[in-house]
C-alpha cells in the first residue's frame, strides 16, 4: 500500500470572484488522493461566497468573515491544517493538472529538505501566458543576499516545520513568504525541481504589480532583524532596485496593455 502524506492547500481570497473558480478547480481537480483543501475567505461581498458554497463538500474547512488581510488569512487556514506538507494557493492563481502528484513523488525523495519549488508560468487575466518565472536553486545564503528565485505558487513545505517555527509574520504585507523561506532555510535546506507546476497571474491590480515598492524594505526588515549589516549585499541590491523602479514598472505595464 502506497503511503501518501496528507496535502494542507490553502486559498486565502476577498474579492476575487473573477478568479476564485478557476484556483479551486485547479486545486479539486487535481489527481492526488491525499488532498485537504482551505479557504479563507476575508469577507467577499462580489460572489466569491457563492462560489466557495458551490465546492463546500469538497473542502475541509472554509469561513468567510472580515479579517486583518492575506497574511492573517494564511495563518488561520493553517491553524486549521492537518496535512504533512502544506502549501497556499493565492485566489488568482492555478496550478497546473498533475502538479501536486508529481511535486509529492519529488518532496518524498527529498524528504531531508524543508521546501520544495519549481517552476511558474506568468499569465495574464484572461490566462495567456506572458513569461516565465526566472526560479533557479537557491539557498540560505544567497535568500539573505537578497537572491529570491522561488516562486510561491510552486512552493510546498513541511509542515512539522512550520509547527516549529511559524506561523507567518502578519506585519508583513509583502515580504511574509520571504520571511519564511528564510526560516525553513535556517532549519533544513531548500531544493528546486525544473518542473513547471503552477501559474502566478500578473496584471494591473495585483499587488506584486500595484504595491511592489513596499517588497524591498520589507526584506531589508528581515534582514536587520537577523543582525545583517548596513553595507550588506541586500542593501545595495535595494537601493540599485529603488533607483531602477520606474523603468521596471514600465515594462511591466507594458505587458498588460491589448
Amino acid at each position: 500500500m502506497i503511503d501518501y502524506p496528507l496535502v494542507s492547500i490553502v486559498t486565502p481570497s476577498f474579492n476575487q470572484a473573477c478568479f476564485l473558480e478557476e484556483t479551486i478547480k485547479s486545486v479539486l481537480d487535481q489527481d492526488y488522493p491525499k488532498l485537504e483543501y482551505i479557504i479563507v475567505d476575508g469577507g467577499s461581498t462580489d460572489g466569491s461566497v457563492e462560489i466557495i458554497r458551490k465546492y463546500a463538500n469538497r473542502l475541509a474547512w472554509w469561513i468567510s468573515e472580515a479579517d486583518c488581510g492575506q497574511t492573517a488569512a494564511i495563518n488561520k487556514g493553517f491553524a486549521h491544517a492537518k496535512g504533512d506538507i502544506f502549501a497556499w494557493l493565492n485566489s488568482d492563481d492555478t496550478y497546473l493538472p498533475g502538479a501536486i502528484s508529481e511535486i509529492i513523488a519529488f518532496f518524498k525523495e527529498h524528504s531531508q529538505f524543508a521546501m520544495v519549488y519549481g517552476n511558474v508560468n506568468f499569465i495574464d487575466e484572461h490566462g495567456r501566458i506572458i513569461g516565465h518565472f526566472p526560479a533557479r536553486q537557491t539557498d540560505l545564503k544567497r535568500l539573505k543576499r537578497g537572491y529570491v528565485h522561488i516562486p510561491q505558487q510552486a512552493t510546498f513545505f513541511r509542515a512539522d516545520l512550520w509547527r516549529k517555527i511559524g506561523p507567518l509574520d502578519e506585519s508583513f504585507y509583502f515580504a511574509m513568504d520571504y520571511d519564511l523561506w528564510v526560516r525553513l532555510a535556517n532549519n533544513a535546506p531548500l531544493i528546486y525541481s525544473p518542473r513547471l507546476w503552477a501559474n502566478f497571474r500578473l496584471y494591473s491590480d495585483t499587488k506584486t504589480i500595484a504595491a511592489d515598492d513596499r517588497c524591498w524594505p520589507e526584506m531589508l526588515r528581515v534582514h536587520y532583524r537577523n543582525g545583517g549589516s548596513r553595507f550588506a549585499l541586500i542593501v545595495i541590491k535595494y537601493w540599485i532596485r529603488k533607483l531602477t523602479a520606474p523603468l521596471i514598472n514600465w515594462r511591466r505595464k507594458c505587458l498588460f496593455r491589448d
